[in-house]
């Protein structure tokens, strides 16, 4: 087993929301090697600048300043690495498909420098098998080491939560599993040297990968419920909120509340558990039809601001729309798989003037991405200017919007944390 002390190398493949805390923590113990294949990504850190906002900047700086963490995206500078921690995005494709590419590269990259002894461990979402079946074959093929024999593995995945300032990744009960005793007895020292809430050691790597999965896959179905449910209250004119209120006073009433489901967990896992059920023969009937009710939530709001809105008496022929919001979750700069975009969409098709406003995210990504502008004026005075205001994301410079929004303002609350709106989800 290796010893652990500062003489450890660890490599951390991917330097994103969840690569880069982890490689910090990992620093003030060990000496980390973060690796990252966008040399732009590589720099910013290197100027001390994170755009995912979620690490602490002293500690980063005290880090490199020690030499106990180095970013590069040189493979040379990771061949003396003795563990190889991946967490590179695990997306799916137009076809809402797993898209593997990230990991497979990653796989093949590591093998390419992996020697007798080393420890590969994934921390990327997959469904069931995919450590396994997929990337450890690429890692033998690659280094010509086979597992259990020159080298080991480990699944530990990833709880990292943007965007939450109470819950940090020590904070987190982190899961770990082994290709062998030997290595989930190791990894799970390795992470009880930066977690402080406690490890949970799975007894195989199948085990780990499925908790994870349905982590995300729960909390999909849930939403997708309780989004259904304000559909049917809508139209039954009763107020979801308030519904949801009353039924919370029963102890073991589950509180979730309906809203966009985005980023890269939530919107995304439900699909790798159902493409490995397809490939079994298993029709994941709840599973999938939450997600399609998920999925269609930014239209069917956009659909339902437009109604309500032109039944208002605050209707104008040609109204300035603003949208509060383009991040997937609250206070998070974070816009991957957004559902904001489906609003945005869909009230300009309907040939209204829509604009975006968030203070959060990174206006020249979403320009890349989205082809759209995002404002980031002081919202205090900029609201003024619009005759229609769809709040989509509860950031805090958002709740306490009413004494500035005029009075002939029509609001549509998506998040119902406004004083008042005319409707709301």
């Amino acid at each position: 087993m290796k010893l652990l002390n500062k003489d450890l190398k660890i490599c951390v493949v991917g330097l994103g929301y969840v690569g880069l805390p982890l490689s910090i923590a990992f620093s003030e113990k060990y000496t980390v090697l973060g690796f990252d294949i966008n040399s732009k990504r590589i720099d910013s850190l290197k100027g001390l600048r994170d755009e995912t906002c979620e690490s602490n900047i002293e500690e980063l700086q005290n880090a490199i300043e020690d030499n106990s963490l180095l970013f590069t995206d040189d493979i040379d500078d990771i061949l003396q690495a003795e563990i190889y921690i991946v967490t590179v995005p695990t997306p799916i494709d137009e076809k809402n498909q797993p898209d593997l590419s990230p990991l497979l590269l990653s796989s093949e990259m590591i093998g390419s420098v992996l020697k007798k002894g080393d420890v590969v461990v994934y921390e990327s979402t997959v469904f069931p098998g995919a450590t396994e079946d997929i990337c450890i074959p690429i890692l033998e093929k690659k280094s010509g080491l086979k597992l259990n024999e020159g080298f080991s593995c480990g699944y530990s995945p990833e709880r990292i939560n943007p965007g939450d300032p109470n819950r940090g990744l020590s904070d987190i009960v982190k899961i770990v599993s082994g290709s062998n005793l030997d290595t989930a007895n190791f990894l799970t020292l390795l992470y009880s040297s930066i977690i402080t809430a406690g490890i949970h050691t799975a007894k195989n790597i199948k085990i780990a990968e499925a908790a994870k999965i349905i982590e995300n896959v729960q909390r999909d179905v849930n939403i997708g419920l309780v989004n259904e449910l304000a559909m049917l209250f809508n139209k039954l004119n009763i107020n979801t909120s308030e519904v949801l209120e009353a039924a919370s006073t029963k102890w073991n009433f589950l509180e979730f509340y309906p809203g966009l489901v985005g980023g890269h967990c939530i919107g995304i896992d439900p699909y790798y558990l159902t493409y490995k059920a397809n490939s079994v023969g298993i029709d994941t009937k709840i599973i999938t039809s939450s997600r399609h009710v998920n999925d269609n939530m930014g239209i069917y709001s956009a659909n339902s601001f437009i109604k309500g809105y032109q039944k208002s008496e605050k209707y104008k022929e040609k109204p300035a729309i603003l949208i509060l919001g383009f991040a997937f979750k609250d206070n998070c700069p974070d816009h991957r798989n957004t559902r904001v975009i489906d609003i945005y969409k869909e009230i300009n098709n309907f040939g209204y003037e829509v604009h975006l406003h968030d203070p959060h995210v990174n206006r020249q990504e979403v320009l890349q991405e989205f082809d759209v502008n995002v404002n980031q004026d002081d919202i205090k005075n900029y609201i003024k200017y619009f005759d229609a205001v769809i709040l989509a994301v509860a950031h805090d410079e958002y709740r306490n919007l009413t004494s500035y929004i005029r009075e002939d303002t029509f609001v549509y609350d998506i998040k119902s944390v406004l004083e008042y709106s005319d409707i709301s989800l």
